[in-house]
Formats: structure tokens, C-alpha cells, sequence
């Protein structure tokens, strides 16, 4: 069997590639500047972490990836994005051994049979909405589409050009991306601001809701999900506040705040959190302790199980203990 020929290269532009990738012609300063002379909480936070960008990928991978991160975490969705490359990207080259595809066109995952295989790699449910979008994309949008949603002032990397009076703003963008099987508002937004160039794009989920309360008391209410209408008020009121690159703002709070929450992990993992459980019985007084074990996932923090960890040496002090606990006797300390 003869190994597939290399994909041809267009010259390279390494460096081009990489400042477009990174958005490095955005100057931060200024914006940094402009945050914080606009938001106090932002000025007490954005010192800690500067340098924050938001990447210039392409939409077509954006979208996809972005289908692949629903109820998901990081390791399941590069996994599905190595599969996808591999089962049905253009083959690039060998290293060693080891062989690179491209990502997949929307017309590489199109077929009969697209849903069926994908499900049996593991997609679960997002098969239907990859396969579903693919199909759409390839046969019922123009070529330029995607491009045609992009933000004018922000043109992909080597990509079709579209006449600026052919694109849509940043809500018809989001709107359009809506349309499609397996698009909610955040993942709408996530391909706006990173796969589209739109900077006022700010994808709320549950920390960003979280954030919204928390610091710029905004509503009242307490639910983990949001409807459309909360969504797009609390999306406004960053991009009024914080302006055309509100999403980039909102990306230096959201690293903040995974930052913060994942150092109080890592010293509760050094220090592991214990509740001290005292019972009084016939016997005399026994003491068990119960430790938390912390999970954290994309969205929410979860104490997964309480793990008991038994002091009393004699089986008996152990029985005893049990039968407090049944009898709801405890008191805890």
C-alpha cells in the first residue's frame, strides 16, 4: 500500500501566519488602559494578567470545536478534534512515523454515513449536529459564506475576500451561526469573537454569569442556566461597559477567574479539606473525619464524594460510630 502524497504547501509566510493567529497587530495597551479607566474591577484584576489575547482561528475549525465543547471538557474535545483530523482531514505529512492531517472541509464530512461513524468514535449526540452542519455548509451556503461573517476590519489569513458591503454585522453573524443544529447563544458567540474577528462577541456561560453577579451585581437571580434574553442583556451590558473589544475584556476576567479558583484548588489538593465529625455515646467520645474531594468541570465545581477516614483502631469504636450515623446523633464540629 503506497503512503499518501504530502498536501501542497502555499509559500510559506510563517511569520504573517503566526502574527495573525495570535492577533498580535492588536495593541493591548491601550485597550488594557481603556478597561480599566472604564471598570474599576477590571483595573483591580488586569495587573495580574496582562497579555491576555483572544486567537484568530479559522471559522470552519472554530465552529466545529466549538459543536465538539458542548456539556464537555478539554481533554473529550481535543480528542473528538484528533479524531476528526484523522479519520477524515486531508493527509499533510509524516513526522517519523507518525502521520498529520488537516482539519476536515465541511465537504470532507459529508455522506451517508458521516453521523454513524462519528457516533462510533465517540461523539455521542454532536454526530447528528456535526454531520448536520457540514452537510449545510457544503451544499446549501455560498462558498464564502463563513467569510461573509466575518468582521470586515479583521480578514481571515489567506482566505476569499468579500466585498465589505456583502458582510453582516456582529448580530446577523450570531443570528446566522444560531441557525444551526447544535449552535446555542455561547457557541454562536465563542465563533464570532474567535473564529470571525468580532471583538464585541462575549460568550456567557456559567462562570461569566457568575462574574455578572458576583462583581457587577447584575440581577438577581441565582438559576445556572440562562434564557436568550438574560443572555443578550448581560452581553450588552459588558459590550457598554467595556466597548468593540468587550470580549477581549471579558477573556482577561474569565482567565482571572479560572486562575483564582484553580489556585484554591491546588491548595486545598495540597491541604485536603476535612470535616471533623464527633460522637457521644455510651462509650465514651469517638472521632471519625470525612474529606471532600473537589472535582471541577468546564462549567461548575463539584464535590464529587466524601471519603470517611476512620480514626477509632478497635472495630467496635468503628461500629458505634456507624450507629450514630444511622440514629442521626452527630454532632458536627
Amino acid at each position: 500500500m503506497n503512503a499518501p502524497k504530502p498536501k501542497t504547501l502555499p509559500p510559506s509566510d510563517t511569520e504573517g501566519l503566526l502574527r495573525h493567529y495570535f492577533n498580535l497587530d492588536t495593541s493591548l495597551e491601550p485597550l488594557y488602559k481603556q478597561w480599566s479607566n472604564a471598570d474599576s474591577n477590571f483595573k483591580k484584576r488586569a495587573p495580574q494578567f496582562e497579555g491576555v489575547r483572544i486567537l484568530n482561528q479559522d471559522a470552519w475549525e472554530t465552529l466545529i470545536c466549538f459543536i465538539c465543547s458542548s456539556n464537555n471538557n478539554i481533554t473529550r474535545i481535543s480528542q473528538m478534534v484528533h479524531k476528526l483530523c484523522k479519520h477524515y482531514g486531508p493527509f499533510i505529512a509524516y513526522m517519523g512515523d507518525e502521520p498529520f492531517h488537516d482539519f476536515p472541509t465541511p465537504q470532507d464530512l459529508t455522506g451517508d454515513d458521516v453521523e454513524v461513524r462519528l457516533r462510533d468514535l465517540g461523539f455521542g449526540y454532536r454526530a447528528k449536529y456535526i454531520a448536520e452542519t457540514a452537510r449545510v455548509v457544503a451544499n446549501e451556503k455560498p462558498e464564502t459564506w463563513l467569510e461573509s461573517l466575518r468582521n470586515p476590519e479583521q480578514p481571515g489569513f489567506n482566505t476569499t475576500l468579500v466585498p465589505k458591503n456583502q458582510h453582516a454585522n456582529y448580530k446577523e453573524a450570531q443570528e446566522q451561526l444560531l441557525a444551526l443544529k447544535g449552535v446555542g447563544p455561547k457557541v454562536a458567540d465563542c465563533v464570532c469573537l474567535m473564529g470571525l474577528g468580532w471583538g464585541e462577541a462575549v460568550p456567557v456561560d456559567t462562570h461569566v454569569w457568575q462574574i455578572a453577579q458576583r462583581d457587577y451585581k447584575f440581577g438577581k437571580s441565582k438559576a445556572k442556566t440562562l434564557n436568550k434574553a438574560t443572555y443578550d442583556a448581560v452581553g450588552d451590558h459588558f459590550r457598554n461597559l467595556w466597548g468593540p473589544y468587550a470580549g477581549w475584556a471579558h477573556s482577561v476576567l474569565f482567565t482571572a477567574d479560572l486562575r483564582e479558583f484553580a489556585a484554591q484548588a491546588a491548595q486545598a489538593e495540597d491541604e485536603p479539606t476535612v470535616i471533623s465529625l464527633e460522637a457521644y455515646g455510651s462509650t465514651g467520645h469517638i472521632r471519625t473525619k470525612t474529606k471532600k474531594t473537589i472535582t471541577t468541570t468546564d462549567s461548575d465545581t463539584v464535590v464529587k464524594e466524601e471519603t470517611p477516614i476512620l480514626e477509632p483502631k478497635d472495630e467496635q469504636g468503628v461500629k458505634e460510630l456507624k450507629q450514630m450515623r444511622r440514629s442521626k446523633r452527630l454532632r458536627i464540629s
